[in-house]
């Protein structure tokens, strides 16, 4: 395969590998790569999906189990199946049940629910200030709520399978959060919802298909737009372009270069192995794609978390910039790796194609409605063009689930080209939040499109930065986006408190 073929099947992390079809089909396939939309970068990809962190162990967090139903959509005898779905609850700073507390509840997304409760600091952080109860909810098929107990299992059942989509996710959170409020005798308690990335469009959903359980939704870093050609194909790998560009145009120069470099080397006798010892691989390398893959998969990841204060795409450019003169391209471009993945005894440029249940599960959904055409493009961006191909696409989902992708349903049922408009017309209460130097905010809400559907971002932002936990080192940037977002709900709760009283005193007389 050469290089601009590899990149069509860009591995960037957290996605799904070749031997995925083993436990799908027996067709080797590589589709389309829809990146993980992950809040936060995984830095050791082998590491399980679902350690617990030291936050999850907390006497503060209770693990619970809701007895959820399979299909909430549906009256056929099988649609009643139970399966057992995750919850936590952190009730350290709740008012109680007659203070009517809001009730903040973090969405999960395309991970196990463990790893996000230490890292998503944005609840815990104001739970003080509004006397609120904490909920965290896990995505269906995702860590411990996945029906029959095994990722392998359910993917393997078509008909399982089938219920493992964002609406019966939505559903999901919407009996939790009844039954949390239930619980805890909370029946007029507002609730705000939280999200990032994939987490973050739910939450945006959710607050249009649930208007009446949530009060308001935090979207942070959530590319609702990168459905259907709403946004350009390319769109991510501008803003990766940008951002090294910004920080250096020899670095942006030389990463540009190195590809037909790779390829040129490849193609020499021994060219693949000396391409191993300039590398360090840890195995000797089967292909330039690779060594290439593992290379795009960190520039884009670094642009895409190129978070304070270490900002990764300053680290990576500093390694390639520094290098002594009279270094060639590879040579810098070994030496950004260095310097971004620190100096180790040899690098493995496979260890994104090792498969977590997480990235079996991403690539069913991308495979079946979370269809965004992302491809490389040809108008200077800092890798060689390949363009999504929605028909080859279309033909690798098929051949490994046995059905078509549904490249025009999410537009369909939470608005198409026009979503703006329905935001504006059908919707209100809603944060958009982006980092503009975040790839993903290509695609995001980036304008505000009334009084309450806000956009709030910042210029030097990356993705999901705003509902992180806090750190006394932020930049007074971020500390400025995360005060205004807690202002804006804090405004939004103070009018529910203000409607709900009026409503006590209309229906007592």
């Amino acid at each position: 395969m050469d290089l601009l073929g590899s990149l069509l099947s860009l591995w960037l992390p957290l996605l799904l590998l070749l031997c995925f079809s083993t436990s799908i089909s027996s067709a080797v396939y590589h589709p389309h790569k829809i990146p993980r939309l992950s809040p936060i970068r995984r830095t050791n990809l082998r590491d399980p999906d679902d350690t617990l962190t030291k936050a999850s162990r907390s006497e503060d967090f209770k693990s619970y189990f809701y007895e959820q139903t399979l299909d909430h959509f549906n009256y056929n005898p099988k649609s009643y199946t139970k399966f057992n779905q995750s919850y936590v609850i952190n009730s350290k700073f709740w008012g109680g049940a007659k203070s009517n507390s809001p009730i903040f509840a973090y969405l999960g997304a395309e991970a196990p629910l463990a790893g996000d409760i230490e890292t998503i600091g944005f609840l815990p952080d104001n739970a003080p200030r509004f006397k609120a109860l904490l909920v965290y909810i896990e995505h269906r098929f995702y860590g411990k709520s996945v029906p029959h107990g095994s990722m392998e299992k359910a993917m393997k059942n078509k008909a399982i399978r089938g219920y493992f989509n964002s609406a019966q996710a939505l559903a999901d959170y919407a009996e939790v959060l009844m039954h949390v409020k239930h619980k805890f005798s909370a029946k007029n308690a507002p609730i705000i919802v939280v999200g990032g990335s994939y987490g973050g469009m739910l939450a945006s959903w959710f607050r249009l298909k649930y208007p009446h359980i949530a009060l308001g939704a935090v979207a942070s870093s959530a590319p609702v737009l990168y459905f259907d050609d709403i946004t350009p194909q390319n769109g991510y790998d501008s803003i990766v372009t940008k951002d090294y560009k910004e920080e250096s145009e020899h670095c942006y120069q030389t990463i540009r270069k190195s590809w037909s470099e790779i390829d040129e080397v490849a193609s020499k006798p021994n060219g693949l192995s000396i391409l191993s010892k300039r590398f360090k691989t840890c195995a000797p390398l089967s292909s330039p794609s690779e060594l290439a893959d593992y290379l795009a998969s960190m520039f884009t990841m670094a642009a895409q978390y190129n978070a304070p204060p270490m900002y990764p795409v300053a680290e990576l450019c500093s390694g390639i910039d520094k290098a002594p003169e009279g270094t060639d391209i590879l040579g810098r471009i070994f030496a950004g790796v260095v310097s971004f993945r620190k100096d180790e005894s040899c690098y493995d440029v496979l260890e994104n194609t090792i498969p977590s249940e997480t990235d079996i599960g991403w690539q069913w959904q991308t495979c079946s409605e979370m269809v965004m055409p992302m491809g490389h493009g040809s108008n200077g961006t800092i890798f060689p063009s390949s363009p999504f191909n929605l028909p080859d696409f279309i033909k690798g989902c098929k051949s490994s689930y046995g059905v078509s992708p549904r490249p025009h349903w999410i537009t369909t049922y939470y608005g198409g080209h026009d979503i703006k408009l329905i935001f504006q017309r059908f919707g209100s209460n809603i944060i958009f939040s982006n980092g503009l130097k975040d790839p993903y905010s290509s695609a995001g809400v980036r304008e505000n499109l009334s009084d309450s559907l806000l956009a709030v971002y910042t210029a030097k932002g990356s993705h999901c930065l705003d509902i992180l936990a806090a750190q006394k080192s932020d930049p007074s940037w971020l500390v400025a986006q995360r005060k205004l977002e807690v202002e804006i709900i804090d405004g939004w709760i103070k009018q529910y408190y203000a409607d709900l009283e009026i409503f006590f005193f209309k229906n007592k007389n």
